[in-house]
């Protein structure tokens, strides 16, 4: 029996973790959420992680509104730095393996072709550096950890994403505007969950960092014309392309992860 602990459980992941779980008899779960687990309270992790033996610790705890990180930059990195900094040192304290989902926002996007484990990440906004500063502190302090960079995360059933968003407009028959000026690979919750359990946990992959996606490069745009058809929708709808993008946050044109390095 390996016993997980799961950190921002009340996330999309999390919350997706915890509905594919029972399909796992031989692990045993443990979902915390902010209001258990503050991952920016050092005594609060040390706490949690000193109570039971845990084995790994899955950390879904994030600030992950971009553009709010523009605004409020300390409250980004107090979560995505030092917070998973104080996870790696419990992680240390106690023998656990640290899984840390990460970010293809790492990337400034400039490169052409996809971006694999050994590119130099270079953020160009504030979220990224929060990323990018997190997975420094694992690497510092760990040797056997799993940093999982991912990308464009949606769930169709948890939590608010530019899947459901769309959706809901599409339903309501509103007119969509979408950017096609970026380009990345959307990764359903449920395919990275797949992951993190069978890959990492019961294959016993190799610790370091790992890329993780669906697989499918594509713009916002074309992501969109997806759901909408996915679901019906196409004569409801009308979908516009949009070429600039308002956005207080700068954001990398092209993003796609090669999964397979």
């Amino acid at each position: 029996m390996k016993n997980i602990l799961v950190t921002g459980a009340g996330g999309q992941l999390g919350l997706t973790l915890k509905e594919l779980a029972p399909r796992y008899p031989d692990l045993h779960f443990e979902f915390k959420t902010r209001a258990e687990l503050d991952v920016t309270n050092k005594e609060n992790v040390e706490k949690i992680f000193s109570a039971f033996q845990y084995d790994y610790c899955i950390n879904c705890a994030a600030y992950t509104h971009v553009e709010n990180a523009e605004k409020e930059p300390e409250q980004a990195h107090e979560v995505n730095a030092e917070g998973v900094k104080n996870l790696a040192h419990a992680c240390l304290e106690n023998n656990l393996v640290l899984i840390h989902i990460s970010t293809d926002y790492v990337f400034d996007g400039k490169k052409n072709s996809p971006y694999g484990t050994k590119d130099i990440p270079n953020p160009i906004n504030e979220y990224g550096k929060s990323k990018w500063l997190g997975e420094q502190y694992i690497q510092k302090l760990l040797s056997r950890f799993y940093i999982v960079r991912t990308s464009w995360l949606y769930s169709k059933t948890f939590g608010k994403n530019f899947y459901k968003t769309i959706l809901e407009n599409a339903i309501k028959g509103e007119e969509l505007r979408v950017t096609d000026t970026q380009t990345g690979s959307p990764t359903n919750t449920i395919s990275l969950s797949n992951f993190l359990i069978e890959t990492l946990i019961l294959h016993n992959a190799d610790f370091g960092i790992h890329h993780f996606t669906d697989n499918t490069a594509m713009t916002w745009f074309t992501f969109a014309q997806k759901i909408i058809l996915e679901n019906g929708l196409t004569d409801k709808v009308k979908l516009l392309r949009q070429s600039n993008y308002n956005s207080l946050a700068k954001r990398p044109e092209y993003s796609v992860l090669d999964v397979g390095k």
